[in-house]
């Protein structure tokens, strides 16, 4: 398991990142602590939650997640060699997440009120890297937005030097060590980079999806990611599973997420169908698993700094985990490419 560095931290982080969403509903606290004993045991030290998890939100496991890995915590011991990132909720209407069932907001005093839930849960008292999972601004996501422009200046928008503001404020208290984005654009990385330059701290990360169906960080954001070192931790590299086939064709496994909750819209659109059966015929003819040709692809990426993965077996993590001995070579990248030029981001 290769490191990398985090932004310009110093920060070594692996090339792997366990995502934990599914701890809570998917996953239970004994199931979750296996996944991340194993993950350890394979050489990462890099764990990605959120006061949002588990997947899907709900009222009833609302930081379910965090204190999974809290108590993870407290029975093996070891916090200081693992780089623990968690997010802070944007702009939404859930009434559960704020006293009062307020309109969460990136707030100063709603990011405070959501940290100090987050490192309780955990139990622990700093959190290294600390993400704001979507902007406060109105914008496209989680792939409702497709290719089309979505975002309009609000006039109640929370100014991105406020939001940063208190997060220096938490840095400067020891409450988190470093500040990342999520689900974020190109104009909103170069504003918090705007911002830094006044003595605020430098964002050192963006999470967005990434994977073979999307590719759209490639545009704009990939060089930014490069000549700020502002690395993408890329999410859903499996694309929510479809890209290992079990959905093609309609199928609906026992136990899949999307046949649990029926949340796999942004992985259902037009053309997907014909992309995931071009790439996992690739992966059948070169001899290779699709799922560890689809993982090595993204980790493979020079923009990227970790990618997060997540499993609801063990089986599957240890699948997952294999993707590192995995080589995309250049000639396997041009092939990838072919098919890529013909079913080119069918879910963004």
């Amino acid at each position: 398991m290769q490191q990398r560095e985090l932004g310009r931290t110093g920060i070594k982080v692996s090339e792997i990142c366990l995502g934990t969403m599914t701890f809570g509903q998917q996953n239970t606290e004994a199931e979750g602590h296996a996944q991340l004993d194993l993950a350890l045991d394979h050489g990462i030290n890099f764990i990605d939650t959120a006061e949002l998890y588990s997947i899907p939100p709900r009222a009833e496991t609302y930081g379910a997640t965090e204190t999974i890995i809290g108590s993870w915590l407290k029975a093996r011991g070891g916090r200081d060699r693992l780089i623990i990132a968690s997010k802070v909720v944007g702009r939404g209407t859930s009434p559960w997440f704020r006293p009062g069932g307020e309109e969460t907001r990136l707030t100063p005093k709603q990011i405070r009120y959501a940290l100090d839930g987050s490192l309780r849960r955990l139990g622990t008292d700093y959190i290294d890297l600390y993400q704001l999972h979507w902007p406060d601004r109105k914008v496209g996501l989680f792939g409702a937005g497709g290719n089309t422009f979505t975002s309009l200046p609000e006039a109640d928008e929370v100014p991105i030097a406020e939001t940063l503001g208190v997060l220096g404020d938490l840095v400067r208290e020891g409450k988190i060590r470093h500040v990342g984005l999520s689900n974020e654009t190109a104009w909103g990385v170069s504003q918090y980079l705007a911002e830094s330059r006044h003595g605020a701290p430098r964002v050192v990360s963006i999470q967005n999806a990434y994977n073979l169906i999307n590719r759209t960080f490639e545009i704009g954001l990939a060089e930014m990611a490069l000549r700020e070192k502002v690395g993408l931790l890329a999410y859903s590299p499996l694309a929510q599973g479809y890209l290992t086939g079990k959905y093609l064709g309609g199928a609906r496994p026992a136990g899949a997420r999307t046949t649990l909750f029926n949340r796999g819209q942004r992985y259902e659109k037009p053309g997907v169908e014909e992309a995931v059966s071009a790439y996992i015929a690739l992966a059948k003819a070169e001899g290779i698993d699709p799922v560890q040709m689809a993982i090595a692809f993204v980790t493979s990426r020079p923009f990227v700094t970790s990618n997060i993965i997540g499993a609801t077996s063990i089986a599957q993590l240890r699948t997952i985990l294999g993707s590192v001995d995995l080589v995309i070579t250049p000639e396997l990248e041009a092939r990838i490419n072919a098919i890529h030029q013909v079913h080119c981001n069918p879910a963004p």
